[in-house]
């Protein structure tokens, strides 16, 4: 009898770790989806890999915050190596960002704005030209300064840090200027502390992203919109240069307020488009990319995917508009990377382009340098596509059908919400935490969308949802549950 009864136990024992194997085996996994090739680079070379460009023989222009620029042929290439990679240039100041016009390459510097070509044919640049460079550069480390890519009139937006991320020691740090198609430098908007990267929407519209510190509570990504201010009033001194360009200085916000209250107070203040929960979403958000390659990356077409150096993650935003208005959503999207993400960079043959640093600040990744391409296998993973907020909650678009049950029960929904100081202070805590409730959830009669009627939105709050109990058809839940919206502005009934 003994033996038969621990003959039953040992039998209910396996089929309970074979079903433990199969329920962890059936996990997914951010692998199965999106796969993460790491360049092997030359020995002896450091490749702090901070921008990018295709050019338009196939190679992939990369520019390191050393002071070199990489070509690397054969870009796309499944097996890597480090024979694909030649020197085009070196001896830049810390150039973090690429563009290319004209045939040229353009090349945001710490000091100006270069471009440079290769004449003769033999793989490295012999023409250098400086585009604009109207700005103050001291011997502080931390004055960063981003590019955008030139647009159609050659204009080029240059995001120029604070000195020391904290002062504004020489002309325009803590602003972004334009470099004009003819080279002039021009004031565009007062307010940046800390940008750790630049690129454009869908629809050409900018964003950079800025990082926790002073009158910033957590990392964000801020539109840079012409003539406006997007928070730090560091930079106000330089008003006095810019005022005839610019517009008059706005008066200065209130320490310890919040940003949506300022905003009644300060004319030109814009909130951040999306803010990225600090720790949560990382902690330095850099880098921002595109999806405009119509289905090739992914079921994501025209979502925006932006870097975060200290995670060495790449975060999913989805931006929402109606009203006038512009706020978004951001999403986990892929971890595992080799260093600290900082240039991103998306072609059109539907591959992100990731460069990496430790710089000495140390990140999740635990390379000193990486450059790495993220390519999607073609399986489409279980995710929350879109977060559209209605007037009384919000609609969930998912990538695949749900389960009926566990979509349409308020009980797989968890949904807090909070804010951040806004102040002088370094960084913020979240504050005034509200528990809106989730009344109702109706699922489509196709399956693919979910509404969430919500008692208790609040105006300026992170909006943070867990989904952690919705399934699909196949019975797999989300790959991610999180998703944080921010909610700067409250949609009316009737808007379209």
């Amino acid at each position: 009898m003994f033996v038969t009864a621990m003959s039953s136990v040992r039998v209910s024992l396996a089929l309970s770790l074979v079903l433990l194997a199969s329920a962890v085996k059936a996990q997914p996994k951010e692998s199965d989806y999106y796969k993460i090739t790491t360049f092997e680079t030359p020995l002896g070379e450091v490749i702090e890999a901070s921008g990018f460009q295709l050019m338009p023989d196939g190679k992939m222009a990369v520019c390191s915050r050393r002071g070199d620029v990489f070509l690397i042929d054969q870009p796309f290439a499944e097996e890597v190596t480090a024979e694909q990679f030649s020197v085009f240039t070196r001896g830049l100041h810390e150039p973090l960002s690429l563009g290319l016009r004209d045939g040229w390459l353009y090349a945001t510097q710490r000091c100006e704005v270069t471009r440079m070509k290769d004449n003769d044919g033999d793989g490295a640049a012999d023409d250098f030209e400086t585009v604009g460079d109207g700005w103050g550069v001291s011997a502080d480390y931390h004055e960063y300064a981003f590019g955008s890519k030139p647009d159609a009139d050659g204009n080029i937006i240059v995001t120029l840090c604070l000195t020391g991320s904290f002062n504004s020691d020489v002309l325009y740090r803590g602003w972004a200027v334009k470099v004009t198609g003819d080279g002039q430098t021009l004031p565009f908007a007062s307010g940046v502390r800390s940008p750790g990267g630049i690129g454009a929407d869908a629809k050409g519209r900018l964003y950079y992203t800025d990082n926790q510190g002073p009158w910033n509570g957590t990392c964000g990504m801020k539109p840079l919109i012409e003539n406006s201010f997007v928070g730090h009033p560091g930079g106000f001194r330089w008003y006095e240069q810019a005022e005839s360009v610019i517009g008059p200085q706005p008066v200065i916000p209130e320490s310890g307020s919040r940003i949506i209250k300022e905003m009644d107070r300060v004319e030109q203040l814009v909130p951040p488009t999306v803010m990225f929960p600090y720790d949560k979403m990382g902690k330095s958000a850099s880098g921002i990319a595109c999806d405009t390659t119509g289905g090739k990356f992914g079921p994501f077409n025209e979502q925006m995917f932006v870097a975060d150096q200290s995670a060495s993650t790449i975060m999913r935003v989805y931006l929402d508009e109606f009203d006038g208005h512009v706020q978004g959503v951001c999403f986990p999207f892929r971890s595992g990377f080799a260093s600290g993400n900082v240039g991103v960079e998306m072609t059109s043959q539907g591959s992100l382009f990731v460069g990496g640093t430790n710089r000495g600040w140390g990140s999740v990744g635990s390379r000193d340098f990486a450059v790495e391409r993220l390519d999607w296998t073609g399986k489409v993973p279980f995710e929350i596509l879109a977060m559209r907020l209605q007037p009384d909650g919000f609609e969930l678009e998912f990538t695949k059908p749900v389960d009926a049950k566990t979509a349409g029960s308020v009980d797989s929904y968890d949904l807090k919400t909070y804010t951040y100081e806004y102040r002088e202070q370094y960084g913020s805590p979240e504050v005034d935490h509200t528990t809106p409730t989730v009344k109702s959830a109706t699922v489509s009669d196709d399956g693919m969308r979910v509404k969430l009627v919500v008692d208790g939105l609040q105006r300026g709050h992170v909006h943070e949802l867990d989904s952690a109990g919705v399934r699909n058809q196949d019975d797999t839940p989300l790959l991610h549950s999180k998703a944080y919206y921010t909610l700067n502005y409250l949609r009316s009934s009737d808007a379209e």
